[in-house]
C-alpha cells in the first residue's frame, strides 16, 4: 500500500516541475494542421470578379445538404463573375456542415475554399447560416481603400 502511494507521488513530483501544456486560448492560438478544414470562403479573381459561377456543384456534392445556391444571369451592365451566370444567393448552414471538403473538391473554379478559421461559436441558430456577403472575401479595391 505504501509502495503504491510512493509510486503515485513519484509521478506527481516528476511532472510538477515540467512546463504546463495548457494554452490560454483566446490570447494564444495554436496553429492548426496543414490539412485542417475550417470556415468556408468564397474567393475572387485578381480583377475582383467572383469565382463562383452559380453552377451548384458544391450543393450537389454536399452530403449534409448544407449549401443552397440560386444562380442568376450576368449582364453587360452588371457583371459579377466572368461566366454567363453568378451565384445570386449562396448560403451555407454551418449547423449542418460536416467540414468534409466535398464542396471544395467539386467546385470547377476553386471558388469555395475551407480556410483555417475554427472560431464558429454563436448564441443563435440564425447567425450560423452564412450568406454570400459573409463568405465572400473583400473586393481588392475595398482592401486598398482601408489600408
Amino acid at each position: 500500500m505504501i509502495g503504491e502511494i510512493l509510486k503515485g507521488m513519484s509521478i506527481t513530483f516528476k511532472t510538477m516541475f515540467q512546463p504546463p501544456t495548457t494554452v490560454s486560448y483566446p490570447e494564444v492560438k495554436k496553429p492548426v494542421a496543414e490539412r485542417f478544414r475550417g470556415r468556408h470562403e468564397l474567393k475572387r479573381y485578381d480583377n475582383g470578379l467572383e469565382r463562383c459561377i452559380g453552377c451548384s456543384l458544391c450543393a450537389a456534392a454536399c452530403p449534409a445538404d448544407a449549401i443552397f445556391v440560386e444562380a442568376a444571369e450576368n449582364t453587360d451592365e452588371e457583371r459579377y463573375s466572368p461566366g454567363e451566370r453568378y451565384a445570386k444567393v449562396y448560403e451555407i448552414n454551418m449547423l449542418r456542415c460536416i467540414f468534409c471538403g466535398y464542396c471544395e473538391d467539386a467546385c470547377p473554379t476553386e471558388a469555395v475554399v475551407l480556410e483555417k478559421n475554427y472560431e464558429l461559436a454563436s448564441y443563435s441558430r440564425e447567425s450560423l447560416i452564412y450568406t454570400k456577403d459573409m463568405l465572400l472575401v473583400p473586393h481588392p479595391a475595398d482592401i486598398q481603400k482601408t489600408a
